[in-house]
């Protein structure tokens, strides 16, 4: 079925996409759990104790930090989060909120490494923070998300990451014995396409969008996706819409996540701005700055539901810089059926760490392999540089036999696969253009 109420749909689809997806991953991290991180209430942390494997499959997870995400309900009132001194360890603790917008950071760009206290507030509160030294951070939404990432270097070195993961402390101020409300619940039931629609219309209403973008989302009312009645009560006309806008909404995301809208280098996409769909809301940490802003209507939801399937509650730019490719240097795609070699001289300019990690499609999870290495960087231990101090990187199925090229080996899938580029606190010559990834080179 083709004609305007699908084509609404089908817009209606990439609009919700972000908030559907977020809130599935919100409802896994507080039932079930995602791969290494158990299962936290609102209002805890889920600390993984260990770097990330084949085991958590969660979208393009990086495997050069450890994980504390806290699901965050201040439904029941303002909560006050207490962070430990990191001494020299580089961490960011991320706030997202129910539409995948970032709208603060803590940590060692944003804040520093010292200890600190940070008044958490729901978006109607109103007040001043409760004592000296707490800094107020007010959410867009009433649920939202911390992801926190702490720099590990290895296994030896978790111990300690583990106590500054239990010295992060979550404090509701009012105490009450009424839980959180929670994500509202959905029965489903009405298929994959209207379920979607139906988690998008219900939690919606829950978490109403920025003003901005209340226009568009007023728009698809002829849908039902605005109505305070269930879709299954919708007319058929409406069902068969929703239907067919779904899989088109769905393929051309899809392909949106494949092409990407950054700019093209060495057949690497660029990806600085992907996430500054956030436009209109800035706490600590977060840049107020006319160049980390996507101001166009037009593309600004499509960006942001892209951002959301590759890359669920990556960083902004400026905090950790994403590169990313599918092709190699003469434009073929990446495949495990051939063996690829990256030069990387010089090495990429930051002021943290940088690591490449490899990815399988269309999932986009780590890929097992018989070294049990899912990421390479300039922390990887045993790693040979080059005599000009550059570093060869060796990509292939098979170990390289080599030394040295086993020593850079980074394993591949059989099939088809995506490497991410992952710059931590880059240099400002890399956020301008000045430092440039080579493309990778097929050698066989």
């Amino acid at each position: 079925m083709t004609g305007p109420l699908s084509e609404l749909a089908s817009e209606a689809y990439v609009f919700g996409f972000p908030l559907v997806f977020n809130g599935e991953q919100i409802l896994r991290l507080t039932t079930t759990g995602i791969g290494s991180l158990p299962p936290a209430s609102f209002n805890s942390f889920s600390h993984a104790r260990s770097l990330a494997d084949p085991r958590d499959t969660f979208v393009s997870i990086n495997n050069d930090t450890v994980y504390s995400i806290a699901p965050v309900d201040l439904s029941v009132g303002p909560i006050l989060l207490s962070v430990p001194d990191a001494g020299d360890r580089y961490y960011v603790l991320q706030f997202v909120d129910a539409w995948t917008n970032n709208f603060a950071y803590l940590g060692t760009r944003a804040t520093g490494n010292g200890r600190g206290d940070f008044l958490l507030v729901p978006p109607e509160w109103e007040g001043g923070p409760e004592g000296d030294g707490v800094t107020v951070i007010r959410f867009p939404t009433r649920i939202a998300t911390i992801v926190g990432r702490w720099a590990c270097d290895g296994e030896e070195d978790l111990a300690a990451v583990e106590e500054l993961q239990n010295s992060l402390a979550l404090t509701p101020i009012r105490k009450s014995l009424t839980p959180p409300q929670g994500m509202p619940v959905v029965a489903g039931g009405l298929g994959e396409a209207l379920d979607f629609f139906e988690r998008f219309r219900t939690w919606a209403i829950a978490f109403p969008p920025a003003e901005r973008d209340r226009t568009a989302l007023d728009s698809y009312s002829v849908l039902g996706l605005t109505s305070a009645y269930t879709l299954a009560e919708a007319p058929e006309e409406v069902r068969q819409a929703l239907e067919a806008g779904y899989a088109a909404g769905k393929q051309a995301l899809e392909m949106a996540v494949r092409t990407g809208d950054g700019p093209v280098v060495n057949n690497w996409q660029v990806n600085l701005h992907i996430f500054d769909y956030n436009i209109d809301f800035f706490e600590v940490g977060a840049l107020d700055d006319p160049a980390w802003k996507h101001t166009d209507a037009k593309t600004r939801y499509a960006t942001r539901a892209a951002a959301a399937l590759g890359g669920l509650w990556g960083n902004h730019g400026y905090e950790a810089a994403y590169f990313f490719t599918y092709l190699d240097a003469a434009g073929d795609a990446l495949t495990g059926e051939h063996t690829y070699t990256l030069r990387l001289h010089p090495t990429p300019p930051v002021r943290a760490f940088w690591s490449i990690t490899m990815y399988d499609l269309p999932n986009f999870y780590l890929v097992e392999n018989e070294a049990a290495r899912y990421s390479i960087g300039d922390r990887t231990r045993g790693i040979v540089y080059d005599d000009d101090g550059g570093l060869t990187i060796t990509m292939s199925t098979t170990r390289p036999t080599d030394p040295t090229a086993a020593a850079n080996w980074l394993p591949t899938p059989q099939g088809a696969f995506r490497p991410i580029m992952r710059l931590y606190a880059p240099e400002q010559i890399l956020l301008d253009g000045g430092y440039e990834v080579p493309a990778i080179e097929r050698v066989d």
